[in-house]
């Protein structure tokens, strides 16, 4: 009946350690919560059921339903998360008001995180209702870029937004934070033609991985990002490059599923992290630290060689 957060987290993560901290203030703070450390390596059968990508993340159950989940390590969004859901049983009628102001805003801030935003169940690569699925299927077809929300992952946002849409089923479609409408709606925009003038176009992905790779003379295509690497190799990456003291950028490949099978292809390199030069692959971990050892590495980055 109470609230339990898992933390699935990896010992060589030091935000991970950073964040076991914080959740032992919070334990301290909640004491009817409870608070879990998985190993999430060490159980791959489980990270995977949770679609555990990158550490660390954070699951909330109530009555063994998962309810909410927090990826990355932001301490006060946990903080939030575990005051909102350790409170929202015994919520008096002010404080109702106040979490209906908040949902408002979250809301809010959802439709609008992308130009063109789709609330379905389930996500694009699995739909879990035939409504969501064919919604996916027309957007494909006409090559909209879009994001989802996946609104079994999180029952308040799910029964939220059809009061603040006055939209009683999903799949629901915004654009530049308008409501569109359901599947109906949006089959008879495609029939009409206008669905391609009312929703934004993809960008093809051989034309976005250029951009991308060419964003900044050192490009780094890892797991996480220069301030929070969430995998061992693209911490040993970013420390090497570090040591250079040669300025460059990253691109968290875990945030955008496309880019990261996309450039496997594109560059012929199955693995990360990927390092580019100027929009020349210079390769992963194994050839930078050979660079490095041979004197070459930093000629390399600053454009000489």
């Amino acid at each position: 009946r109470s609230l339990v957060v898992v933390h699935f987290w990896a010992p060589w993560a030091p935000q991970c350690l950073q964040m076991n901290e914080v959740m032992a203030a919070l334990a301290k703070e909640h004491v009817q919560v409870t608070f879990v450390k998985l190993e999430a390596e060490a159980v791959p059968e489980v990270s995977e059921k949770y679609e555990i990508s990158s550490v660390p993340t954070f699951l909330f159950f109530k009555n063994s339903q998962k309810v909410d989940r927090l990826d990355g390590a932001h301490a006060p969004e946990l903080t939030k998360k575990v005051q909102r859901h350790a409170s929202s049983s015994s919520l008096s009628a002010a404080s109702k008001d106040t979490a209906g102001e908040d949902l408002h805003v979250r809301l809010r801030r959802l439709i609008n995180a992308a130009p063109c935003m789709l609330f379905m169940k389930g996500s694009p690569k699995e739909p879990r209702c035939g409504f969501s699925k064919q919604m996916v299927e027309i957007l494909n077809k006409h090559g909209v870029s879009f994001s989802s929300f996946d609104i079994f992952s999180d029952e308040e946002v799910r029964q939220g937004l059809k009061t603040y849409s006055n939209w009683p089923t999903y799949p629901q479609l915004y654009v530049a934070g308008e409501l569109i409408g359901g599947l109906d709606i949006v089959k008879e925009l495609e029939a009409s033609g206008e669905l391609d003038t009312v929703c934004p176009k993809a960008q093809k992905l051989e034309d976005r991985l250029k951009v991308l790779i060419n964003k900044a003379p050192v490009m780094l295509f890892m797991k996480g990002s220069k301030q929070m690497a969430k995998c061992g190799f693209s911490k040993q990456m970013i420390e090497i490059i570090n040591s250079t003291g040669v300025d460059y950028e990253t691109f968290d490949i875990l945030e955008d599923e496309e880019v990261r099978q996309g450039l496997k292809t594109y560059s012929n390199w199955p693995t990360y992290p990927q390092l580019y030069v100027k929009g020349e692959l210079i390769g992963g971990l194994d050839i930078v630290k050979e660079l490095k050892e041979s004197g070459e590495l930093l000629p390399i980055l600053k454009g000489e060689n």
